[in-house]
């Protein structure tokens, strides 16, 4: 116990002098002018698709004869498709992200809300029931796209939660080097046993 003690303590005292220690002055460089979470734009918003820019379906060379609107919070999108379209070609086609899982229909993780009903875009396909002129609205599910970070590199219950971690880990250590210890000597123990015996049956051999 007293070398686990003393592994302790110095893992304390050398916690609590980088703790204490001062940082120094602050260094300005490319990463710590870079700050998460602030006016962060995924790559999906970035690229242009056949649902943006000023010109008309026609002129983008959508074909499709039903219309289709995507709607996520106060956002809408819209485009042209044809029946029988998978759901993902044609939000993609629009612009409109769409957060997807198991890809298969299976997890649920991309549903959304077709005309009422909840649909899974990964393999659903646009109806064929649509009556002319009829859009058809597509409600998305919101999702966050900003991150958000605290901004400190530790906070007080990290430190002792750290320190107690290593603590439990150096208590591991010395338990499982103990048990090798035991196991080392018990095996001397039984090898010098073996050889005890070996030389008895000997001598006993030579006697007769």
């Amino acid at each position: 116990f007293k070398m686990l003690n003393l592994a302790i303590f110095l893992l304390f005292i050398c916690s609590i002098s980088a703790f204490l220690a001062p940082s120094g002055p602050k260094q300005t460089n490319s990463l710590s002018a870079f700050k998460v979470g602030e006016k962060y734009e995924p790559k999906w918003k970035k690229k242009e698709t056949l649902g943006g820019g000023g010109l008309d379906f026609k002129q983008k060379g959508l074909i499709g004869t039903i219309p289709v609107v995507f709607k996520e919070g106060n956002s809408t999108l819209s485009t042209m498709a044809i029946v029988g379209q998978p759901l993902s070609d044609v939000a993609s086609q629009a612009g409109q992200f769409i957060k997807y899982g198991c890809k298969k229909g299976e997890c649920g993780t991309c549903e959304c809300k077709m005309d009422g009903k909840w649909v899974r875009p990964c393999v659903a396909t646009v109806p064929a029931d649509i009556k002319p002129g009829q859009e058809v609205v597509i409600q998305v599910k919101q999702t966050k796209n900003k991150s958000q970070s605290s901004g400190k590199f530790y906070s007080a219950k990290s430190f002792f939660m750290g320190f107690y971690n290593n603590a439990i880990g150096m208590v591991g250590f010395v338990q499982t080097r103990r048990e090798a210890q035991k196991n080392w000597d018990d095996r001397q123990e039984y090898e010098e046993l073996i050889r005890a015996k070996t030389l008895e049956h000997r001598s006993a051999r030579l006697e007769r």
